[in-house]
């Protein structure tokens, strides 16, 4: 095997784990997020316990719930590196808009529309033998 072809693959593979150490680095920062966010849901629920804000305090708690969810859901993401856990944050993040957002029917029918597109894409084009990087990992 040429010197060349050595070199590269020695670059590649150490870019590679850098990667993949700037990536543990961003799951433990937004582990770290989502424990300071879910604590401040509790302070949300005292808001709510004393109906301080009424609806907009409801509101403002479903937000911060979704954005805990949608935040573990990337984590996930960031780990398993599937298809199928991009299609999840997606679904969530669309979910959230339409929940905890005041929005228009039109933008309301564009997030159905949307939501149900990607489950059409999940149960009619989604391959999951295509999606399995372990052995592809594993070669590196």
């Amino acid at each position: 095997m040429p010197v060349r072809t050595k070199i590269k693959q020695k670059a590649q593979a150490f870019l590679y784990d850098v990667a993949m150490f700037m990536e543990l680095m961003i799951g433990l920062i937004i582990i770290a997020a989502l424990v300071i966010s879910t604590l401040g849901l509790l302070h949300g629920l005292t808001d709510l316990y004393a109906d301080r804000f009424g609806d907009y305090a409801f509101r403002e708690f479903l937000a911060g719930a979704f954005n805990v969810v949608i935040g573990i859901e990337f984590l996930k993401m960031l780990c398993r590196h599937t298809l199928s856990s991009v299609i999840e944050v997606l679904l969530f993040a669309i979910a959230r808009g339409m929940v905890a957002e005041h929005t228009t029917p039109l933008e309301n029918l564009l997030s159905i529309v949307a939501i149900a597109i990607l489950f059409l894409v999940r149960k009619y084009l989604f391959i999951p033998g295509l999606d399995d990087n372990r052995e592809r990992d594993e070669h590196i």
